[in-house]
């Protein structure tokens, strides 16, 4: 069982981290959703964190010298207080708000950004970046978009748009893995053995990932990413509703 299990964990992690490389977010819906296949809501939520804060954290390291430490602080303070108050209610979260939950953020997608205003080296709209960011990836798993919605209109080198992002995202990861440690702790050890043993595979698929998109126009990703991520939350939001009916 072991041997399958790893196997699994293995394959899935290097596929939806190869996602994740190259359209920022597909990879990460995918892998939450197959642990919710194979583990309570709880479990699958801080399983999920381990392995998305080795991907997001060796992008973080990778890049930490473009790192933009001020707006990373005003991100920081808004995640902490969605922590705090959902901890305070003490929140316990429910398939199927997961389920419709993530199947509707993909409309951020859609959505015209520019229109929006919003901008995360205003030190207000990065801590409501990090409140909204914190309060998803807490309640549902996952915060998709949340984050590139307040990046889309700064003036920052893309390098640190990169940078900072895959800061704050592992410290979102981090947070849930907190948040739900009780849930996961009474995991088989052969469980959490495979999933350490293929955590650093989520490196290796973000890398070759990152090799893919640098050959795609900006006209092709813009596309392929609004209609990958549109699917994927399409399967989360049917299998939801079926739930909920």
């Amino acid at each position: 069982m072991f041997l399958v299990v790893l196997i699994a964990m293995t394959v899935t992690v290097f596929l939806t981290s190869l996602l994740s490389g190259i359209f920022g977010m597909a990879g990460g819906l995918i892998l939450l959703w197959v642990l919710l296949f194979l583990y309570p809501v709880g479990t699958a939520i801080a399983i999920h964190g381990v392995i998305q804060t080795v991907s997001n954290g060796s992008r973080a390291w990778f890049s930490r010298a473009y790192i933009d430490w001020k707006i990373l602080g005003m991100l920081c303070l808004g995640v902490l207080a969605a922590s705090a108050f959902l901890f305070f209610v003490d929140y316990t979260p429910n398939l199927i708000v997961v389920l419709i939950g993530v199947g509707l953020m993909p409309i951020l997608v859609w959505l015209p950004l520019k229109r929006l205003q919003l901008d995360a080296s205003r030190p207000s709209h990065a801590f409501l970046g990090g409140l909204l960011s914190g309060a998803l990836v807490i309640s549902v798993g996952v915060a998709g978009p949340t984050i590139d919605v307040f990046f889309i209109r700064t003036q920052m080198d893309r390098r640190k748009v990169i940078a900072t992002k895959a800061s704050i995202q592992t410290l979102s990861h981090l947070t849930k893995i907190a948040f739900y440690w009780d849930a996961a702790i009474n995991l088989p050890p052969a469980d959490w053995i495979s999933f350490l043993i293929a955590a650093p595979l989520a490196i290796l698929g973000a890398h070759t990932g990152s090799g893919i998109v640098q050959k795609m126009t900006d006209a092709n990703f813009r596309a392929w990413t609004r209609w990958v991520v549109t699917a994927v939350g399409a399967v989360y939001l049917t299998q939801g509703l079926m739930k909920l009916v």
